[in-house]
């Protein structure tokens, strides 16, 4: 990860492979918490991203002029 120019890479510290193992575990737990916790507010947020996304608007168009 470091290798890449474009990733900002944070310097860490070595660990063991049982300490790397247990921060990892951790990390899903508390990440599958809070998922299970704030989903349907992680989902209503990139809906409505993605809705916005969808949505495009032709000022230009005429709805009579057929587009070809």
């Amino acid at each position: 990860m470091c290798s890449d120019p474009s990733y900002p890479c944070v310097p860490l510290r070595p660990l063991s492979d049982e300490a790397a193992v247990e921060i990892l575990d951790f990390l899903q737990v508390f990440t599958n918490d809070f998922e299970n916790r704030y989903g349907n507010q992680i989902r209503r947020y990139y809906d409505s991203r993605s809705r916005h996304n969808i949505l495009q608007t032709n000022p230009a168009g005429n709805a009579h002029d057929p587009p070809f």
